[in-house]
């Protein structure tokens, strides 16, 4: 489904190629002062136009439907809405038929009988984040200035060095070909006693929302995967305060699914996008043979550029709607 949440619930709508998309988001309490000044940074954060992303720059200027008035949420849904102002619909023509690897092209077509929308991707376009990071701003409202989430680009293709990025990504285009990257999100200031034990733990709704972000394959939270390769003297959290306050920070900040106390840390493993211009092997849907695709259109070379502030909004919306439980 296309919902999510429980009192702080979220839907998003619309296909990259269409009119618009958007956000409706319940649940909200009146009088959150809110204006299109708010979401500014975000939505510049999350932008093409820059080395390594898409040349598809969109406006993004948000317009609110229902749920705003005088500057304050009314109380009732808050409906949200970007619209589609540069699309180039025909390069997706010569696609008709041949499904791009790594894509939901074909499970698209699957699923819903060849009446999908496939342009660009449709409703599974990375487009689609965009009402997803204007949740965030609303939820980092809901959590006010006393709780703090940051997230960073870790790596890309591999590489640590951002100093290294440019010529990797740069390399990476020449050959027609993209990389992946590792996003990182750091919540501060979360007060412990948050979340609950088995499927509604931290991790687990974190993990439920990180997940439906097109192109994300791997979350960890703490050491992560490196604790597998640890011994329990190594990866367990000596306690040395009352407030909870440990000396390292092996569980990322959440044990038994409640928080603790200590920064919330959660790393996300992004792929590389999977539009390239190098030439690959595809079905032929109508002949039955494979033949080779060569994907033309504007695609980043990189969408880890441009996932940070999408991974943080996804995080400050889980954070807003355990909030709102308590």
């Amino acid at each position: 489904m296309n919902s999510f949440g429980h009192n702080f619930r979220l839907s998003l709508f619309g296909e990259s190629h269409g009119p618009a998309i958007g956000v409706v988001i319940d649940g909200l309490p009146a009088g959150i002062s809110l204006s299109e000044e708010d979401f500014t940074n975000d939505i510049e954060r999350r932008k093409g136009g820059i080395s390594g992303t898409t040349s598809r720059v969109e406006a993004d200027k948000p317009e609110f439907l229902s749920g705003l008035y005088g500057g304050h949420t009314t109380g009732a849904p808050l409906a949200i809405i970007f619209r589609n102002q540069n699309c180039r619909s025909e390069d997706y023509e010569p696609l008709a038929g041949t499904p791009r690897p790594g894509h939901a092209d074909w499970v698209a077509a699957k699923k819903f009988d060849g009446y999908n929308d496939p342009r660009g991707g449709g409703h599974f376009s990375g487009r689609l984040t965009m009402p997803l990071v204007a949740a965030g701003v609303v939820a980092k409202k809901i959590l006010g200035s006393n709780i703090h989430i940051n997230s960073r680009i870790a790596e890309i293709g591999g590489q640590s060095d951002s100093t290294k990025w440019p010529e990797l990504l740069e390399k990476a285009r020449a050959e027609g070909d993209s990389l992946g990257g590792i996003v990182e999100c750091i919540a501060t200031e979360v007060p412990a006693g948050v979340g609950e034990p088995f499927f509604d733990s931290v991790e687990s709704l974190v993990s439920h929302i990180l997940f439906s972000i097109p192109g994300v394959r791997g979350v960890e939270f703490g050491d992560g995967f490196e604790a597998a390769r640890m011994r329990g003297s190594e990866h367990n959290d000596p306690i040395i305060s009352t407030d909870g306050l440990t000396s390292k920070n092996g569980a990322g900040g959440i044990n038994g699914g409640i928080t603790n106390g200590n920064p919330i840390v959660v790393r996300v493993a992004i792929k590389p996008t999977s539009s390239i211009s190098r030439p690959q092997q595809t079905l032929n849907i109508s002949t039955g043979h494979i033949e080779t695709l060569t994907i033309g259109g504007r695609h980043d070379t990189c969408i880890a550029l441009r996932a940070a502030v999408v991974v943080e909004a996804a995080v400050a919306i889980v954070l807003a709607d355990l909030s709102s439980r308590a």
